[in-house]
């Protein structure tokens, strides 16, 4: 398929894991074929294909295989199994300071970073300037990189990468290290590869990112594909992996000590039997649109009688930060829980979020703050079928007139 930029087909790749590490050459010699290891496969039958032009995220979970993949891609790392064609010049920013001397200075190491990618001699130094100012490094340039700080190393490594002109860029999380003006530019000079149809393909966790500048996501997990395709459902898998890999509420109970009789479990006066989300498009479309109702249902089982029951909610997007906390206790909403089972119904009547997943926190607990009972889970998803971006749905008016004559 000649408009295939990168096809990657049943890739797998297995490291050695060995037991021992044998640090002298006579061990070594001793020891070799019966050094005791365990294979690990950070990849397993990986497939999917970029077309020309086409701008793909690299998705999952620390660990999943990212970095790995990208390096096969590049042609760091072999395939155990599969194989990997990439058509056209590839520049590859794939580690913080991969492929700089640290000895030398910035200037030699534009030279040979760009070389190692293609580059000759008299047109590293046509692009030299241009390279130097997009890494805003004009003072620093004839100092040694090791005394480069991380920000500086990232601007330095994406500047000879894109100035370098590749027909496939491949970036990995490292523009994260940057700061934001210089994300910023990063940014601006991605649309201007998208725009001259050049192919892209990268690691984030920036699934905003993804959602706003890709065609298509790759999603992995442990090393396998979970999906190939929509960038926005491919987002939204990732959020639920996310979610379905986050710790439960509540801490781990120390160990007991040698001999002694395990402690009988503390009988809790109140617990959640169930958290289910509702909102108007339940049962016939997983996400809700902006601004929409909904409601929690939490249903507890109360075992004795419980005075003042205060029923909490928090609620978290993806990166685990608090986006809204209440109780009933600040709604003054007091509630003497009888024996029995209930349920409390914790509506929202507008939910004035944009694009994004959104997991859930909630607790019954005493008005002294004593928990009695926690979970944490998946909440719901929020999908703008507009193009308004951000995180926040505000509702916006305009009204434009000429200015009166006199």
């Amino acid at each position: 398929m000649s408009d295939i930029a990168v096809d990657v087909d049943n890739v797998s790749k297995r490291f050695r894991l060995y037991h021992e590490k044998y640090q002298s050459l006579k061990e070594r010699v001793l020891h070799i074929g019966s050094n005791p290891h365990e294979d690990f496969w950070a990849l397993r039958d990986v497939s999917f294909h970029v077309a020309e032009g086409q701008t793909v995220g690299i998705l999952g979970r620390n660990g999943s295989g990212k970095s790995t993949l990208l390096k096969c891609v590049s042609g760091i790392l072999q395939p155990t199994d599969g194989q990997v064609t990439v058509r056209g010049q590839l520049a590859a920013l794939l580690e913080l300071g991969a492929g700089f001397q640290p000895e030398l200075s910035g200037r030699e190491n534009i030279f040979l970073n760009a070389s190692l990618l293609g580059m000759s001699r008299r047109e590293i130094e046509r692009r030299f300037d241009e390279i130097v100012a997009f890494a805003e490094l004009e003072h620093f340039i004839d100092n040694q990189v090791k005394f480069y700080s991380s920000g500086m190393y990232v601007r330095l490594g994406f500047a000879v990468a894109v100035n370098v002109d590749p027909d496939v860029l491949v970036v990995d999380e490292v523009l994260a290290v940057g700061d934001e003006n210089f994300q910023r530019k990063c940014m601006a000079r991605i649309k201007e590869f998208q725009n001259d149809g050049r192919t892209i393909l990268f690691v984030t966790h920036a699934a905003d990112m993804v959602r706003q500048i890709c065609d298509r996501a790759v999603v992995l997990n442990a090393g396998q594909t979970l999906m190939v395709g929509n960038a926005n459902e491919a987002v939204r898998l990732y959020h639920e992996q996310l979610v379905a890999g986050g710790a439960g509420i509540g801490a781990a109970e120390p160990p007991a000590a040698e001999g002694a009789a395990p402690a009988e479990p503390e009988r809790r006066p109140v617990v959640i039997t169930a958290v289910d989300v509702e909102h108007p498009g339940t049962g016939a479309r997983r996400h809700m649109l902006p601004w929409e109702p909904l409601t929690v249902h939490i249903a507890f089982e109360a075992f004795e009688a419980v005075p003042g029951l205060v029923f909490g909610i928090e609620i978290h997007d993806v990166q685990g930060a608090l986006v809204f906390a209440s109780d009933t206790e600040i709604l003054d909403q007091p509630y003497d829980a009888p024996v029995g089972s209930g349920r409390a119904d914790l509506r929202f009547e507008h939910v004035p979020l944009l694009d994004g997943s959104y997991s859930l926190k909630v607790q019954l607990r005493s008005p002294l703050g004593i928990v009695y009972d926690g979970r944490e889970q998946p909440g719901f998803e929020v999908m703008n079928p507009g193009r308004t971006r951000g995180n926040v749905a505000l509702q916006l008016e305009a009204d434009i007139r000429a200015a009166s004559l006199s």
